[in-house]
Protein backbone atom coordinates (compact mmCIF):
# COMPACT_ATOMS: atom_id res chain seq x y z
CA UNK A 1 0.00 0.00 0.00
CA UNK A 2 3.41 2.27 0.89
CA UNK A 3 3.76 2.38 -2.93
CA UNK A 4 -0.04 3.05 -3.78
CA UNK A 5 0.14 6.35 -1.33
CA UNK A 6 1.50 9.53 -3.40
CA UNK A 7 4.62 11.08 -1.89
CA UNK A 8 2.99 13.88 0.06
CA UNK A 9 0.20 11.30 1.50
CA UNK A 10 3.67 9.23 2.84
CA UNK A 11 5.28 12.22 4.21
CA UNK A 12 2.21 13.84 6.20
CA UNK A 13 1.17 10.07 7.44
CA UNK A 14 4.70 9.73 8.50
CA UNK A 15 4.74 12.83 10.73
CA UNK A 16 1.50 12.21 12.49
CA UNK A 17 2.86 8.35 13.05
CA UNK A 18 6.03 10.09 14.38
CA UNK A 19 4.11 12.22 16.54
CA UNK A 20 1.75 9.64 18.02
CA UNK A 21 5.06 7.30 18.37
CA UNK A 22 6.70 10.09 20.64
CA UNK A 23 3.94 11.43 22.49
CA UNK A 24 0.97 8.78 22.36
CA UNK A 25 -1.48 11.49 21.52
CA UNK A 26 -3.80 12.53 18.30
CA UNK A 27 -2.31 15.47 16.08
CA UNK A 28 -4.55 17.99 14.46
CA UNK A 29 -3.69 19.45 10.99
CA UNK A 30 -3.09 22.98 12.29
CA UNK A 31 -0.27 21.37 14.68
CA UNK A 32 0.99 19.40 11.77
CA UNK A 33 1.38 21.94 9.07
CA UNK A 34 3.56 24.01 11.70
CA UNK A 35 5.59 20.49 12.18
CA UNK A 36 5.78 20.26 8.50
CA UNK A 37 7.22 23.66 8.03
CA UNK A 38 5.71 23.47 4.20
CA UNK A 39 3.35 25.52 2.22
CA UNK A 40 0.97 23.32 2.95
CA UNK A 41 -2.10 24.57 4.55
CA UNK A 42 -4.57 23.08 7.36
CA UNK A 43 -6.81 22.59 5.01
CA UNK A 44 -4.68 20.95 2.09
CA UNK A 45 -3.43 18.62 5.45
CA UNK A 46 -6.80 17.90 6.63
CA UNK A 47 -8.23 16.61 2.69
CA UNK A 48 -5.52 14.39 3.18
CA UNK A 49 -5.64 12.77 6.73
CA UNK A 50 -9.50 12.07 5.11
CA UNK A 51 -8.12 9.90 2.39
CA UNK A 52 -6.11 8.21 5.15
CA UNK A 53 -8.60 7.65 7.67
CA UNK A 54 -10.68 6.24 4.81
CA UNK A 55 -8.07 3.83 3.41
CA UNK A 56 -8.35 2.32 6.95
CA UNK A 57 -4.64 4.04 8.30
CA UNK A 58 -5.44 6.75 10.24
CA UNK A 59 -8.94 7.19 12.70
CA UNK A 60 -10.09 9.72 15.32
CA UNK A 61 -9.94 8.91 18.95
CA UNK A 62 -12.15 11.40 19.99
CA UNK A 63 -14.53 13.74 18.36
CA UNK A 64 -12.16 16.36 17.79
CA UNK A 65 -9.69 17.07 14.30
CA UNK A 66 -6.90 15.08 16.11
CA UNK A 67 -6.10 11.40 14.31
CA UNK A 68 -3.55 8.70 15.41
CA UNK A 69 -2.92 5.43 13.15
CA UNK A 70 -4.99 2.57 13.36
CA UNK A 71 -2.77 -1.00 14.14
CA UNK A 72 -2.78 -1.23 10.12
CA UNK A 73 -1.38 1.97 10.21
CA UNK A 74 1.27 1.30 12.55
CA UNK A 75 2.05 -1.76 10.69
CA UNK A 76 2.45 -0.28 7.16
CA UNK A 77 4.62 2.55 9.10
CA UNK A 78 7.07 -0.57 10.81
CA UNK A 79 7.45 -2.74 7.38
CA UNK A 80 7.70 0.12 4.50
CA UNK A 81 8.55 3.76 6.16
CA UNK A 82 10.42 3.06 9.55
CA UNK A 83 14.14 4.13 9.93
CA UNK A 84 15.73 1.93 12.46
CA UNK A 85 18.28 3.63 14.57
CA UNK A 86 21.33 3.09 15.78
CA UNK A 87 22.58 1.68 19.23
CA UNK A 88 24.78 4.55 21.22
CA UNK A 89 28.16 2.81 22.04
CA UNK A 90 27.33 4.06 25.96
CA UNK A 91 24.32 1.70 25.58
CA UNK A 92 26.19 -1.23 24.07
CA UNK A 93 28.91 -1.36 26.94
CA UNK A 94 25.77 -1.63 29.42
CA UNK A 95 24.46 -4.53 27.55
CA UNK A 96 27.65 -6.11 27.18
CA UNK A 97 28.68 -4.84 30.86
CA UNK A 98 25.42 -6.24 32.27
CA UNK A 99 25.32 -9.50 29.87
CA UNK A 100 28.65 -10.62 31.20
CA UNK A 101 28.39 -11.86 34.54
CA UNK A 102 30.65 -14.72 36.02
CA UNK A 103 29.72 -17.95 37.61
CA UNK A 104 25.89 -17.25 36.81
CA UNK A 105 23.28 -20.05 36.49
CA UNK A 106 21.50 -19.82 33.20
CA UNK A 107 18.44 -18.38 34.89
CA UNK A 108 20.11 -15.44 36.77
CA UNK A 109 21.78 -14.51 32.81
CA UNK A 110 18.76 -14.30 31.45
CA UNK A 111 16.93 -12.20 33.78
CA UNK A 112 19.92 -10.15 34.67
CA UNK A 113 19.02 -9.61 30.64
CA UNK A 114 15.83 -9.07 30.47
CA UNK A 115 16.39 -6.78 33.78
CA UNK A 116 18.61 -4.25 31.74
CA UNK A 117 16.00 -4.31 28.08
CA UNK A 118 13.32 -3.63 30.47
CA UNK A 119 15.61 -0.43 31.88
CA UNK A 120 16.57 0.72 28.90
CA UNK A 121 13.72 0.47 26.76
CA UNK A 122 10.51 1.48 29.79
CA UNK A 123 8.72 -1.00 28.72
CA UNK A 124 7.94 -4.51 30.03
CA UNK A 125 10.59 -7.24 29.00
CA UNK A 126 10.51 -10.82 28.54
CA UNK A 127 12.29 -13.55 28.01
CA UNK A 128 11.83 -17.45 26.79
CA UNK A 129 13.89 -20.53 27.06
CA UNK A 130 12.90 -24.01 25.26
CA UNK A 131 13.08 -26.99 27.33
CA UNK A 132 16.84 -27.53 27.91
CA UNK A 133 17.56 -30.92 25.72
CA UNK A 134 21.58 -30.17 25.82
CA UNK A 135 23.39 -33.47 27.19
CA UNK A 136 24.54 -33.30 30.95
CA UNK A 137 28.02 -33.51 32.06
CA UNK A 138 27.99 -32.98 36.18
CA UNK A 139 25.43 -33.19 39.15
CA UNK A 140 26.39 -32.39 42.66
CA UNK A 141 24.24 -32.18 45.97
CA UNK A 142 25.43 -29.27 48.57
CA UNK A 143 23.79 -29.59 51.64
CA UNK A 144 22.27 -26.09 53.26
CA UNK A 145 20.57 -26.74 55.98
CA UNK A 146 18.86 -29.52 57.86
CA UNK A 147 16.07 -30.81 55.31
CA UNK A 148 17.51 -28.86 52.32
CA UNK A 149 20.01 -29.29 49.45
CA UNK A 150 21.13 -27.46 47.05
CA UNK A 151 21.82 -29.72 44.01
CA UNK A 152 23.59 -27.86 41.04
CA UNK A 153 23.47 -29.36 37.05
CA UNK A 154 26.33 -28.41 34.64
CA UNK A 155 25.57 -29.46 31.10
CA UNK A 156 28.11 -30.25 28.28
CA UNK A 157 27.59 -26.46 27.20
CA UNK A 158 28.42 -24.57 30.38
CA UNK A 159 25.28 -23.66 31.47
CA UNK A 160 24.78 -24.36 35.28
CA UNK A 161 21.35 -24.48 36.37
CA UNK A 162 20.60 -24.58 40.65
CA UNK A 163 17.40 -25.93 42.20
CA UNK A 164 16.37 -26.03 46.40
CA UNK A 165 15.61 -29.55 47.48
CA UNK A 166 14.13 -30.90 50.32
CA UNK A 167 15.76 -33.80 51.95
CA UNK A 168 14.71 -36.63 54.20
CA UNK A 169 15.13 -36.31 58.28
CA UNK A 170 18.60 -38.04 59.12
CA UNK A 171 20.61 -37.46 55.93
CA UNK A 172 24.71 -37.70 56.66
CA UNK A 173 27.00 -36.31 53.81
CA UNK A 174 27.88 -39.70 52.93
CA UNK A 175 24.43 -40.18 51.68
CA UNK A 176 24.64 -36.81 49.06
CA UNK A 177 28.15 -38.48 48.10
CA UNK A 178 26.54 -41.81 47.05
CA UNK A 179 23.25 -39.91 45.45
CA UNK A 180 26.10 -37.59 43.61
CA UNK A 181 28.30 -40.53 42.50
CA UNK A 182 25.27 -42.57 41.35
CA UNK A 183 23.59 -39.91 39.08
CA UNK A 184 27.46 -38.63 37.92
CA UNK A 185 27.75 -42.27 36.46
CA UNK A 186 24.52 -42.20 34.33
CA UNK A 187 24.10 -38.52 33.69
CA UNK A 188 27.13 -37.94 31.41
CA UNK A 189 26.25 -37.31 28.11
CA UNK A 190 22.57 -37.58 28.07
CA UNK A 191 19.85 -35.50 28.08
CA UNK A 192 17.63 -34.67 31.00
CA UNK A 193 14.65 -36.56 29.35
CA UNK A 194 17.22 -39.41 28.63
CA UNK A 195 18.91 -39.09 32.37
CA UNK A 196 15.68 -39.66 34.18
CA UNK A 197 14.35 -42.27 32.21
CA UNK A 198 17.54 -44.63 32.38
CA UNK A 199 17.54 -43.71 36.59
CA UNK A 200 13.55 -44.70 36.89
CA UNK A 201 14.20 -47.93 35.09
CA UNK A 202 17.29 -48.39 37.10
CA UNK A 203 15.93 -47.55 40.57
CA UNK A 204 12.99 -49.93 39.89
CA UNK A 205 15.28 -52.56 39.30
CA UNK A 206 18.11 -52.03 41.40
CA UNK A 207 16.90 -49.92 44.11
CA UNK A 208 18.40 -52.86 46.82
CA UNK A 209 21.34 -51.41 46.24
CA UNK A 210 20.78 -48.41 47.54
CA UNK A 211 19.69 -46.92 50.67
CA UNK A 212 16.34 -45.92 51.77
CA UNK A 213 17.27 -42.17 51.99
CA UNK A 214 19.94 -42.08 49.08
CA UNK A 215 17.02 -43.46 47.07
CA UNK A 216 14.98 -40.50 48.51
CA UNK A 217 17.51 -38.00 47.46
CA UNK A 218 17.67 -39.05 44.19
CA UNK A 219 13.75 -38.83 43.26
CA UNK A 220 13.73 -35.41 44.75
CA UNK A 221 16.42 -34.45 42.64
CA UNK A 222 14.51 -35.85 39.55
CA UNK A 223 11.72 -34.75 41.01
CA UNK A 224 13.26 -31.33 41.36
CA UNK A 225 14.78 -30.71 37.27
CA UNK A 226 11.79 -31.82 35.78
CA UNK A 227 9.10 -29.26 37.27
CA UNK A 228 12.03 -26.53 36.39
CA UNK A 229 12.19 -27.15 33.37
CA UNK A 230 8.67 -28.18 32.17
CA UNK A 231 7.48 -26.22 29.42
CA UNK A 232 11.00 -24.01 29.51
CA UNK A 233 11.73 -20.64 30.60
CA UNK A 234 9.75 -17.90 30.77
CA UNK A 235 11.21 -14.69 32.65
CA UNK A 236 8.90 -10.87 32.37
CA UNK A 237 10.43 -8.20 34.18
CA UNK A 238 9.49 -3.98 34.62
CA UNK A 239 5.30 -4.74 34.92
CA UNK A 240 4.91 -1.60 36.15
CA UNK A 241 6.12 0.01 33.00
CA UNK A 242 2.51 -1.42 31.35
CA UNK A 243 0.96 0.63 34.05
CA UNK A 244 2.30 4.10 33.77
CA UNK A 245 -0.26 5.60 31.04
CA UNK A 246 -3.10 3.50 32.11
CA UNK A 247 -5.95 6.05 32.66
CA UNK A 248 -9.37 4.35 32.09
CA UNK A 249 -10.74 1.03 34.13
CA UNK A 250 -10.52 -0.59 30.68
CA UNK A 251 -7.46 -0.71 30.00
CA UNK A 252 -6.13 -1.49 33.71
CA UNK A 253 -8.24 -4.79 32.83
CA UNK A 254 -6.58 -5.76 29.73
CA UNK A 255 -3.06 -5.24 31.45
CA UNK A 256 -4.00 -7.05 34.18
CA UNK A 257 -5.50 -10.12 31.72
CA UNK A 258 -2.03 -10.16 29.78
CA UNK A 259 -0.34 -10.18 33.58
CA UNK A 260 -2.30 -13.22 33.93
CA UNK A 261 -1.49 -14.50 30.85
CA UNK A 262 2.32 -14.10 31.03
CA UNK A 263 2.09 -15.73 34.42
CA UNK A 264 0.62 -18.57 33.45
CA UNK A 265 3.15 -18.96 30.54
CA UNK A 266 0.08 -19.31 28.14
CA UNK A 267 1.01 -19.52 24.28
CA UNK A 268 4.60 -19.34 25.62
CA UNK A 269 5.58 -22.21 22.42
CA UNK A 270 4.01 -20.63 20.22
CA UNK A 271 5.48 -17.55 20.56
CA UNK A 272 9.03 -19.67 20.42
CA UNK A 273 7.79 -21.26 17.22
CA UNK A 274 7.63 -17.89 16.21
CA UNK A 275 10.57 -16.30 16.72
CA UNK A 276 12.90 -19.51 15.82
CA UNK A 277 11.45 -19.06 12.59
CA UNK A 278 11.64 -15.73 11.72
CA UNK A 279 15.39 -14.03 10.48
CA UNK A 280 15.99 -11.21 12.41
CA UNK A 281 13.39 -9.18 15.01
CA UNK A 282 9.72 -9.94 15.19
CA UNK A 283 6.86 -7.15 15.84
CA UNK A 284 3.54 -7.70 17.14
CA UNK A 285 1.21 -4.46 16.89
CA UNK A 286 -1.95 -4.42 19.03
CA UNK A 287 -4.50 -7.06 18.07
CA UNK A 288 -2.11 -8.52 15.80
CA UNK A 289 -0.92 -10.77 18.42
CA UNK A 290 -3.39 -13.34 18.71
CA UNK A 291 -1.40 -14.85 21.55
CA UNK A 292 -2.82 -12.60 23.91
CA UNK A 293 -6.06 -11.91 22.66
CA UNK A 294 -5.79 -8.40 23.07
CA UNK A 295 -5.16 -4.81 21.45
CA UNK A 296 -2.78 -1.76 22.94
CA UNK A 297 0.40 -3.80 23.44
CA UNK A 298 2.78 -4.21 20.85
CA UNK A 299 5.74 -6.51 21.24
CA UNK A 300 8.68 -6.79 20.00
CA UNK A 301 10.84 -10.11 20.06
CA UNK A 302 14.37 -11.42 18.81
CA UNK A 303 15.95 -14.80 18.36
CA UNK A 304 18.59 -15.91 20.55
CA UNK A 305 21.21 -18.32 18.59
CA UNK A 306 24.62 -19.54 20.15
CA UNK A 307 27.96 -19.12 17.79
CA UNK A 308 27.17 -22.74 16.53
CA UNK A 309 23.75 -21.12 15.10
CA UNK A 310 21.63 -23.33 17.43
CA UNK A 311 18.23 -21.29 18.46
CA UNK A 312 18.23 -20.92 22.68
CA UNK A 313 15.26 -18.92 23.11
CA UNK A 314 13.84 -15.20 22.36
CA UNK A 315 14.18 -12.09 24.38
CA UNK A 316 11.94 -9.03 23.99
CA UNK A 317 9.85 -6.34 25.17
CA UNK A 318 5.79 -5.59 25.54
CA UNK A 319 4.54 -2.05 25.71
CA UNK A 320 2.06 0.52 24.58
CA UNK A 321 1.23 0.56 20.54
CA UNK A 322 3.29 3.99 20.76
CA UNK A 323 6.11 2.41 21.13
CA UNK A 324 9.51 3.98 20.01
CA UNK A 325 10.62 1.18 17.40
CA UNK A 326 13.40 2.85 15.82
CA UNK A 327 15.15 3.18 18.93
CA UNK A 328 13.99 -0.43 20.86
CA UNK A 329 14.22 -2.64 17.67
CA UNK A 330 17.93 -2.16 17.37
CA UNK A 331 18.15 -2.39 21.42
CA UNK A 332 16.08 -5.91 21.43
CA UNK A 333 18.35 -6.81 18.48
CA UNK A 334 21.87 -6.22 20.15
CA UNK A 335 20.92 -7.87 23.43
CA UNK A 336 19.41 -11.16 21.90
CA UNK A 337 22.87 -11.30 19.80
CA UNK A 338 25.55 -10.74 23.03
CA UNK A 339 23.12 -13.10 25.25
CA UNK A 340 22.71 -15.82 22.54
CA UNK A 341 26.73 -15.80 22.43
CA UNK A 342 27.04 -15.81 26.22
CA UNK A 343 24.73 -18.93 26.08
CA UNK A 344 26.76 -20.72 22.96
Amino acid sequence: MIQELSERSREIFRHIVEAYVDTGEPIGSRTLSRRLNSALSPATIRNVMADLEETGLLYAPHSSAGRIPTESGLRLFVDGLLEAGNLSPEERAAIDRQCQGVERSFEEMLSEATGLLSGLSSCTGLVLAPKSETALKHVEFVSLTPGRALVVLVSESGIVENRVIETPAGLTPATLTKATNYLNARLSGRTLEEARALIQRDLEEHSAQLDELTERVIEAGLATWAGGSEGGTLIVRGQANLLKDVTALSDLERIRHLFDLLETKKDMMRLLELAQMAEGVKIFIGAESELFGLSGCSMILAPMSSSNARFVGAIGVIGPTHLNYARIIPMVDYTAQVVGRLLG
